[in-house]
């Protein structure tokens, strides 16, 4: 039965497979499976549209940081060269047009139920298929499971007590109104500065009344250069889509670029400099993803790099108070997420921005009239935009009740451990495959559409591969999985990211168990492996 059976006030449905979530992975996957494969299959989503990210983050000044042109799908040249982008780093709402371009373009939305949230996902070991609940009480049976939820979709809301009593306006960056927020003139409180707040900051700081920024951890950025692109531009950058699918899936990070500039040691101090100039003055994530790869591993060179920066940043905030706040010294440069950003720091100069460092003195609540600080200073506001993260990685997955084998409960044993296979497969949970998860390169330091689409292409080719071989269940086995979580652990241990404390370690969620939780051994590396294991016919897998 593949269509809707009413049994009382349920329905019930039969699929081949059920996605969840349809950003850049979901409407892949159920273009990979429907199209390619001929499978039922059907994609569900909370949201009333299709663009996962790029759907929520709709807060001011939301736009891309990997170039356009590489955020893109290289399955279809027809795909890739119908759409024409009209900057290097678009905004968000020309990101979210062009998602619908794809959903349309491929014909995806009679197969998308729209406000609809997954509750509960539980395998049946006696029919060997998941036993799928929606919020609407509908029941769905599917023997593939895709979780295409997003690495930063389960974001951290309720983070201060008071915030139900606050009698202004309070949201969060994630889930950002569709509306306009009127903001002019108000006064207005963000709280968090990563690449999210960054960008917040820098939009709003001249269009309301008044600006709070509360910061706890400074931040090091990157100047964006956001050039327009008429018709030359995008001709230029069509021309290389072949480039593109030859070179992005197998460099270090997913993007053009790659780590060429030679070894740190063998060159001088005036040719290192020279590099980091000319890379700093390209406004890319260049001089983080492709500059010197040693930044990652050695002190010194980490330290080099992070000076550098920090006298630019310097040179532009003059006074030494907002040096101090603003500017990292207790951890490296690229150890954490690096911003790009558009006059963010010269938006603290404005008569009427002041930054509240909140290091050493946090906030204490949300009151009815604004936010109070630990020492009883308090502050007066009319909107408070909460740009406070995401539980990245396991979040958006353990917010849904997910049971495997023996009843065994996902959100109890990440709770405890985060543990998965190639972030494609857990072990204990048959036919589960989930892409931007855990321990796989998604989480961070990649171009997301570059893994995303390498995950789906791995996981609709491992169930084709079952289904040519009439299998009826595939899951790692305990100890492929303690494999690769000991190789994945080995490789981030060499690294410095790990030293430090940010939402890549999970240390911005109480309580999260600590471990990297984005593969670093390189995209290209982490794509080998995948098809190693495909085409050596999944050894290691348990199937049936």
């Amino acid at each position: 039965m593949s269509e809707y059976k009413t049994n009382g006030a349920r329905k019930h449905e039969s699929l081949d497979a059920v996605v969840i979530g349809t950003g850049v992975a979901g409407l892949y996957q159920l273009y990979k499976l429907r199209d390619e494969q001929g499978l039922k299959v059907k994609a569900v989503d909370t949201a009333t549209g299709v663009g996962g990210t790029w759907y929520w983050n709709r807060y001011p000044g939301a736009r891309f940081d990997s170039e356009a042109y590489i955020y893109q799908y290289l399955f279809s040249e027809e795909l890739y060269k119908g759409w024409s982008w009209s900057e290097r780093f678009p905004g968000q709402p020309e990101i979210e047009k062009w998602l619908n371009y794809v959903a349309d373009k491929l014909d995806l939305r009679k197969d998308i139920r729209f406000s609809t949230t997954i509750t509960s996902a539980v395998f049946n070991e006696a029919t060997q298929r998941w036993t799928i609940t929606t919020d609407k009480g509908d029941v769905i049976d599917a023997q593939f499971l895709i979780t295409c939820c997003g690495m930063l979709s389960a974001p951290l809301t309720s983070v201060f007590p008071g915030q139900d009593t606050f009698k202004g306006t309070l949201v969060h960056t994630g889930r950002y109104p569709k509306e306009t927020l009127d903001l002019a003139g108000k006064r207005v409180g963000v709280v968090g500065n990563g690449a999210t707040g960054i960008q917040v900051i820098q939009t709003i700081a001249g269009e309301v009344g008044s600006l709070k920024v509360f910061v706890r951890t400074p931040q090091y950025i990157i100047p964006m250069k956001n050039p327009k692109y008429g018709p030359r531009e995008v001709e230029a950058y069509k021309a290389r889509f072949e480039e593109f699918r030859k070179v992005l899936p197998h460099s270090f990070t997913g993007f053009e670029y790659d780590f060429t500039n030679g070894n740190w040691k063998d060159l001088t101090a005036d040719q290192r400099h020279a590099v980091l100039e000319k890379i700093w003055d390209e406004g890319s994530l260049r001089l983080w993803l492709a500059s010197f790869v040693e930044m990652f591993f050695e002190e010194d060179v980490s330290e080099e790099i992070s000076e550098f920066v920090r006298k630019k940043m310097r040179a532009r905030l003059k006074d030494p108070k907002l040096c101090e706040a603003l500017i990292p010294t207790d951890y490296g440069f690229g150890t954490h997420r690096v911003p790009l950003e558009t006059n963010y720091l010269e938006a603290f100069h404005q008569a009427n921005v002041e930054l509240v460092s909140v290091k050493n003195n946090p906030i204490k609540r949300i009151t009815p009239q604004g936010i109070e600080l630990t020492d009883g200073t308090s502050y007066g506001l009319d909107v408070i935009i909460l740009a406070t993260g995401f539980d990245a990685g396991s979040g958006a997955l353990t917010r849904i009740d997910i049971r495997g084998r023996d009843g065994r409960s996902l959100k109890d044993e990440w709770s405890r451990d985060i543990r998965t296979t190639m972030g494609l497969q857990v072990h204990g949970y048959p036919n589960l495959f989930t892409t931007g998860a855990p321990l796989a390169p998604s989480t961070a330091l990649c171009n997301m559409t570059t893994c995303l689409q390498q995950q789906v292409e791995w996981i609709s080719d491992c169930i084709a591969y079952l289904k040519k071989n009439h299998l009826r269940v595939i899951e790692p086995t305990k100890e492929t999985q303690d494999a690769w979580v000991a190789h994945h652990d080995e490789v981030a241990n060499t690294t410095l990211v790990t030293k430090t404390h940010s939402w890549y370690m999970g240390s911005n969620v109480e309580g999260k168990p600590r471990r990297l939780l984005s593969y670093i051994g390189g995209v290209g590396t982490y794509r080998q492996k995948c098809d190693e294991v495909a085409s050596s016919a999944y050894p290691g897998f348990a199937k049936q």
